[in-house]
């Protein structure tokens, strides 16, 4: 009956009374029967509990708080329990934290100033550094691009996101970075590029 209902805007309730060989006024009678939701025991006891420690505990912790107060609950029942009243553990949604770095507080002049098209080869080679999630962790690539035609120069990847990250990704570009004109990039960190490079 909930098929039906759900998508009574976009198909007559006729076709799919039809469809689903069931009789109009054996759907129209249902329609008229109160709804309820049939609340799960305990479900008092979770809410208390997720609530009481900061929206922090998961089914492994409220269990064994359950289990303290004599209540014995399977995981998979708190599970369906957090599930039905929209519990979400701060710790179950993945946030990037950002590592903020004081090491360059100069101001540098923007020469490039969002000129990003029509540019010689190499006159403006950009950098930079972002996070990706891979097998529950952070890790981090940095890309360098010649702006001329968007190619990747260089690049690396890694689970740090150290100075040796970058200069892993420099040792990966095959031309003369002597050729290089203008080298931009948003880093936080201040990242010296040896001159034997």
């Amino acid at each position: 009956m909930n098929i039906i209902k759900e998508n009574s805007d976009k198909y007559s309730i006729s076709a799919m009374c039809i469809v689903l060989k069931i009789p109009r006024s054996t759907y129209y009678y249902e329609l008229q029967k109160p709804y309820t939701v049939e609340i799960e025991p305990f479900t008092d006891d979770v809410i208390r509990i997720f609530k009481a420690n900061r929206k922090c505990y998961g089914t492994r912790r409220i269990k064994k708080e359950l289990k303290n107060e004599g209540k014995i609950l399977s995981r998979r029942r708190i599970g369906r329990i957090m599930a039905q009243t929209g519990l979400v553990s701060v710790y179950t949604v993945a946030n990037y934290k950002v590592h903020k770095s004081t090491c360059n507080n100069d101001k540098i002049i923007n020469i490039v100033d969002r000129k990003f098209d029509n540019r010689k080869v190499l006159e403006v080679v950009v950098s930079d550094l972002t996070y990706i999630r891979v097998n529950g962790k952070w890790n981090y690539v940095c890309l360098i691009t010649d702006l001329h035609n968007r190619e990747i120069l260089g690049y690396s990847a890694g689970p740090n996101k150290t100075a040796a990250l970058v200069y892993k990704a420099f040792s990966t570009i095959k031309c003369n970075l002597m050729n290089i004109q203008i080298f931009h990039t948003d880093y936080t960190e201040e990242i010296i590029i040896p001159k034997n490079c």
